[in-house]
């Protein structure tokens, strides 16, 4: 049910939205930085050839650009283009006031509890999952 419930911000964000797949990926890319096509597959435990297929269209969108490796590797990265930042950023923006109009009927105590279960309760699915979501502290992602 939670899981689910999440969707309900979906059409709150308007029609220029994201994809959910364009969302995750370019949030990733936006919290760490260039990735290859191999370290998304990891991060979000999918296969190489559906991670491809995301990102393919990401880049024929023209919301990523693949880059030589900044470290020297072999494998190229991705990373987001001036169109994909502001995309994403936009996206981000508008779930955060949907969810915010969700909320407005809560006391500062109840919306500080929730933020705190549902910290708790990701970084227990991350640990259990071995893969932890880069994140600042004392932000929150929606």
């Amino acid at each position: 049910m939670l899981v689910a419930r999440c969707h309900v911000l979906t059409p709150l964000c308007g029609p220029d939205r994201l994809d959910r797949s364009a969302y995750l990926l370019l949030s990733r890319l936006d919290a760490e930085g260039a990735m290859s096509i191999g370290q998304l597959a990891d991060a979000f435990q999918l296969d190489v050839s559906t991670v491809n297929r995301q990102t393919g269209t990401l880049v024929r969108g023209g919301l990523l650009e693949r880059i030589p490796d900044p470290d020297g590797g072999l494998a190229r990265k991705l990373r987001a283009t001036t169109l994909g930042a502001d995309r994403f950023t936009a996206e981000r923006d508008r779930r955060r006031a949907a969810l915010a109009g969700l909320l407005e009927g809560w006391t500062p105590g109840e919306v500080a509890r929730f933020e705190e279960m549902l910290t708790r309760f990701n970084r227990e699915v991350e640990t259990h999952e071995g893969h932890a979501w880069p994140r600042e502290d004392n932000t929150v992602d929606v």
